[in-house]
């Protein structure tokens, strides 16, 4: 992926993954557009780095995606690279005395699996457009190797990574890359995981700044799929070379 004289979107920019590779690609001079659902985080981070662009959208909500995706697209026409990387992280116990509940495990999915489809789609044809454009669809080491207490937010990143497969397939042979970012657990407000971060007993998050580093190393080479950290080990655990050669026979 070229990382400079791009105009790029991402979701999820407020916090986190989104806001740490936003400010990376910005300091690299880049027009970046950072959307999320809270606009006085989205308000501070473009005081802090002038020329950055936001917009206010809940990744939920399919009507708003496509309004602000027309927006987009209309003020800014160089768009040529979209980062899907807005998602929620809730813990769901189907042991528990109680059912888990619906509401919450409907607005995981909407946020982590249909956001990434639906803005896909969204941009998708001004992409084709592009000489070269590239997709970023960020699943997790989790996808792979699952942590029990988050059972929906794994399998949304599982079936972020079987779409980003398809994806890829049907792109192929138009100027459009499909990239997987695969990150391990980061230090981050997503999960409570920073509370683990001095010990007891969990998963140690990559701090911020290292992952975000290492990822734009990696977005800087030529490969379709980009695995973090400790998620290097949790795709290599799944079989993930076996099911690519799979798939390819699969889909000649």
């Amino acid at each position: 992926m070229r990382m400079h004289s791009n105009t790029i979107f991402i979701t999820g920019g407020s916090s986190g993954i989104g806001k740490g590779l936003a400010e990376a690609f910005h300091q690299l001079g880049n027009q970046v557009i950072i959307i999320a659902r809270r606009r006085k985080a989205l308000e501070r981070i473009c005081a802090a780095n002038p020329g950055m662009r936001h917009f206010v959208l809940d990744v939920t909500d399919p009507r708003a995606i496509r309004q602000v995706a027309s927006r987009v697209i209309k003020e800014f026409p160089k768009l040529n690279c979209v980062i899907n990387n807005a998602g929620i992280e809730m813990q769901h116990d189907f042991a528990g005395r109680k059912p888990p509940d619906d509401r919450r495990m409907l607005e995981e999915i909407s946020a982590n699996l249909l956001g990434v489809i639906r803005v896909t789609a969204a941009f998708v044809r001004h992409l084709r457009k592009k000489k070269s454009a590239t997709i970023v669809n960020v699943s997790s080491g989790i996808a792979f190797v699952p942590i029990a207490r988050f059972p929906i937010y794994c399998a949304t990143k599982a079936a972020v990574h079987s779409f980003s497969l398809s994806l890829r397939h049907q792109l192929k042979d138009s100027g459009v890359n499909v990239v997987e970012l695969i990150p391990p657990i980061v230090d981050t407000r997503l999960g409570g995981f920073s509370k683990k971060a001095s010990g007891g007993g969990g998963p140690t998050p990559m701090p911020l700044d290292t992952f975000v580093a290492e990822t734009m190393k990696g977005l800087a080479g030529n490969t379709d799929e980009i695995a973090i950290g400790d998620a290097k080990h949790l795709t290599g655990a799944s079989g993930l070379e076996t099911v690519k050669k799979v798939f390819a026979g699969m889909n000649r």
